[in-house]
């Protein structure tokens, strides 16, 4: 009898329940936890992220259990009622804000009101730059399509090249709800890892002379044009591509607060507090979808491999159009800032201004490579604009 006890206790409990699956994926969240703690790459990020991923993968807390709903005959009317026989776990609410598409616009107006659009305004070249970026999502979606993928799901995964979570989020929800999963782990993990991928995909393409090169100071720009910029472009931008307004709208119209100079509290909230809590929630949730049970197959291994692909052909098509212009413009632009072109604000920059500090101390890059990291946001939710229109 004690012994049966025993047993059934051990049973119910996460040791009993528990399998190999399970115990390396907590080892992923730990390496995860580690990276993001100790090693500081994108803490704010990586840390709800690695945590969501650990909370999956107790067995049988069952945090993003899906609830059990019955289809009742009403006794009274006699119509079909469904009722709710066991309620969900607390992350599968929280994720609906994922699978609704609520959190990624929120995210893009938090990330309008913390950026300064100046320096793509003050040098419209960089457009070009961020263009260029996001040719690795348009490469991996036809490597995507060779692979079998369909055109939907080849979409969805290419948009991961953009190194934009929301977007990838946002596009994936409209297209592929059955990919969410791996291409949120995916497209977050790149992103907070920019720091360790990128720069020897810079370096591989550039000479030290180009990394040397010290750019000239960007002109000012006027109060005018910053509250100008961020309405034109909502404007433009969706009524040449109405479905990327959702994200372009809201990116702007955090811009809006930021610059107006009147609407001050406004963007104090959208920056922090709104920011935060829905970083909470999207990264925990986001890092939850990695359960053992949907990771262990082929194609997730196949997504984050290509998610992979596609962010270093973004990267390095960045900064080998930073080699055309530099060459054009008579080595006046520095290579580097092409790689900021991909839409990881501000990591992106940082590492731009990073790599050209160790080939030259006096080199101060952020500021330029700025411009492209802007125009690759905007970039990135464009090409998933477009993306939408062809398969949504």
């Amino acid at each position: 009898m004690f012994m049966e006890i025993l047993t059934d206790f051990w049973s119910s409990t996460g040791f009993g329940l528990g399998n190999y699956g399970h115990y390396v994926m907590l080892a992923i969240s730990f390496i995860l936890l580690y990276l993001a703690i100790a090693k500081g790459f994108e803490p704010l990020l990586l840390t709800p992220i690695a945590f969501g991923m650990l909370l999956a993968n107790l067995p049988g807390a069952d945090l993003m259990k899906e609830p059990v709903i019955q289809i009742l005959k009403d006794p009274i009317t006699g119509e079909l009622v469904s009722k709710t026989k066991e309620y969900g776990g607390l992350l599968y609410y929280l994720y609906q804000g994922v699978k609704l598409g609520i959190y990624p616009p929120l995210i893009f107006l938090g990330v309008g009101a913390m950026t300064d659009f100046g320096p793509l305004i003050a040098n419209p070249k960089s457009v070009l730059l961020g263009a260029a970026a996001q040719f690795g999502i348009f490469a991996t979606f036809i490597g995507a399509i060779l692979l079998g993928f369909t055109g939907p799901e080849a979409a969805s995964i290419g948009i991961i090249g953009g190194a934009d979570g929301p977007t990838a989020l946002y596009l994936t929800a409209k297209l592929a709800p059955h990919l969410l999963g791996p291409i949120a782990v995916a497209a977050y993990s790149y992103m907070a890892l920019v720091p360790i991928i990128q720069p020897p995909i810079m370096k591989a393409l550039t000479t030290k002379e180009e990394r040397a090169v010290v750019m000239e100071q960007l002109r000012p720009v006027s109060k005018k044009e910053k509250v100008i910029f961020p309405i034109m472009v909502t404007v433009v931008v969706s009524f040449i591509l109405p479905s990327a307004a959702p994200l372009v709208g809201m990116l702007m119209l955090g811009n809006l607060f930021r610059e107006t100079l009147v609407t001050d509290r406004l963007s104090k909230t959208a920056q922090n507090e709104m920011v935060n809590i829905v970083t909470i929630f999207l990264g925990t949730t986001v890092g939850a979808t990695a359960s053992a049970e949907n990771f262990f197959n082929i194609q997730t291994v196949s997504i984050i491999a290509l998610g992979l692909v596609a962010f270093a052909i973004g990267t390095a098509a960045g900064v080998l159009l930073g080699k055309v212009m530099y060459k054009l413009s008579g080595g006046k632009v520095n290579p580097l800032i092409g790689s900021a072109g991909v839409s990881a604000v501000p990591m992106a920059a940082r590492v731009s201004q990073k790599v050209g500090q160790e080939a030259n101390p006096r080199n101060f890059l952020l500021m330029h490579a700025m411009g492209p990291n802007v125009a690759g946001v905007i970039g990135s939710a464009i090409a998933a604009g477009m993306l939408l229109m062809f398969f949504g």
